[in-house]
């Protein structure tokens, strides 16, 4: 009897043993199947959403289209009225614009425009100077039957003749606008100086120039001796704006073999003028 009554309770004890795995089972299953459940609706969602983006990027190229036809577009246009039109339009001109400034972005930033009689094109360019936009000069360029400057606001003193030739208009458009803007913001970037020297520096005397700005002689006087002396600076490369060669001239011949005169032959070929002139005053060498 006792034995009988031992496998009775065994067999009660293993019942409820595997009574309480089954239960620790059954979460993980419903936990797995939730999990499951929750990935199939996340992928749904993002199936939609993909379906959504295609349907409006189709709508946009589809307008993209139409804004470069006006035409087209009149006659095309579906009658679509409400806020969802009026922002796929919008959607539609930004990637115009966005393909505008790539494109801008590979002629290296020179504005390009058609001209008005449709056989060539006028490009634009800016000029500046220590972040200041200054000068403006546009070129219109015929491209049938051959690629040539038509007309231009470029000032005459500028070589474009001699630039044209070295850079090749027609086989390299970009290195010849890159070339002849160099020279502009170079002369632009030297008449802005010699402005600034006129404003900062009323006790500097601009003695001579010229409609270049490559050649400039100043009267300077020392605050030490008391005495003046001519300051000639030579822009030879009209790439550029320091000038190349500066030459000093005054009757006490010790006074330009002095070391304050050396320091400011240095600043004069290293600086812009309206600087080293500034550092000269500050170092008190001239008034």
């Amino acid at each position: 009897m006792e034995a009988a009554k031992g496998v009775l309770v065994l067999n009660h004890l293993s019942a409820l043993e595997a009574q309480a795995r089954s239960r620790r089972v059954r979460p993980r299953q419903r936990s797995r199947v939730e999990e499951l459940r929750a990935r199939v609706k996340a992928l749904t969602a993002q199936r939609d959403r993909l379906k959504a983006e295609i349907s409006v990027h189709k709508d946009i190229e589809k307008r993209k289209m139409r804004l470069k036809n006006r035409c087209a577009e009149e006659e095309e246009m579906e009658t679509e009225d409400g806020e969802n039109e009026q922002l796929l339009q919008l959607m539609a001109k930004q990637m115009q614009l966005k393909e505008l400034l790539y494109a801008h972005h590979i002629i290296g930033g020179y504005d390009i425009n058609k001209t008005r009689r449709g056989k060539g094109v006028c490009v634009t360019l800016s000029t500046a100077y220590e972040g200041a936009y200054l000068d403006t000069y546009n070129l219109e360029l015929d491209t049938k039957p051959t690629l040539r400057i038509s007309r231009h606001n470029v000032p005459p003193f500028i070589p474009l003749g001699d630039i044209c030739e070295r850079a090749d208009l027609r086989d390299d458009l970009r290195g010849f606008l890159d070339t002849l803007s160099t020279h502009l913001n170079a002369f632009v970037g030297r008449r802005q100086q010699l402005k600034l020297v006129k404003e900062l520096h009323p006790s500097v005397t601009v003695m001579e120039s010229n409609m270049l700005c490559s050649i400039l002689v100043l009267m300077l006087s020392t605050t030490r001796q008391k005495k003046t002396l001519l300051c000639t600076l030579n822009y030879t490369d009209h790439s550029r704006c320091l000038p190349t060669e500066v030459r000093f001239e005054c009757k006490d011949k010790k006074l330009l073999e002095s070391t304050e005169w050396k320091n400011s032959y240095k600043l004069l070929m290293e600086m812009p003028l309206h600087r080293a002139l500034g550092t000269m005053k500050n170092m008190v060498f001239i008034c």
